[in-house]
């Protein structure tokens, strides 16, 4: 197998998203998988993971977008983790909230509002494949942090016990 077609394999998230249904859904409920042992790490190694995840995702996605010829084609899926990843950052370990993640982050991923939209219709390559997916698990974050804030009037800590 040739280094490309293993990083586009990477890229299409092990095959996960190479799925008939709604690849980058079906691969986001897989990556949940990846987010419950991440979401034992302290807030910065965890912010960390994200940041790493983002930055090798900008030339993995460009390139398999390249080979596949296929500008953010739906089979490439490694943007979804780092946005998943992103909108969970505040969630504490649990699967309620991570399934609440996952619905955020998907709503605001498959709609594309706002920003989430500029960033897709604007900016090309590995770039824009993540970053649009990065502005969506953005905006998840913050309405995962006001149910958060909501549920535990101002604060928790990773383990889920709100004070």
């Amino acid at each position: 197998m040739p280094p490309d077609s293993i990083l586009v394999l990477l890229a299409q998230g092990l095959g996960a998203g190479l799925s008939s249904w709604a690849p980058g859904t079906v691969a986001s409920l897989l990556f949940l998988l990846i987010w419950w042992p991440l979401a034992r790490l302290p807030r910065p190694h965890y912010l960390l993971v994200v940041l790493l995840v983002a930055v090798a995702g900008v030339p993995l996605c460009g390139l398999a977008s390249g080979t596949l010829g296929v500008h953010d084609a739906a089979s490439v899926v490694w943007d979804e983790l780092g946005g998943l990843l992103l909108a969970l950052a505040v969630v504490p370990r649990h699967p309620g909230w991570g399934l609440a993640g996952f619905a955020a982050f998907r709503f605001f991923d498959v709609l594309k509002p706002g920003p989430v939209g500029w960033v897709d219709l604007h900016l090309n390559g590995g770039l824009g494949i993540v970053l649009d997916d990065l502005v969506a698990g953005g905006l998840a974050l913050v309405v995962l942090w006001l149910m958060v804030w909501v549920r535990g009037r101002g604060g928790f800590s990773r383990d889920g016990h709100t004070g």
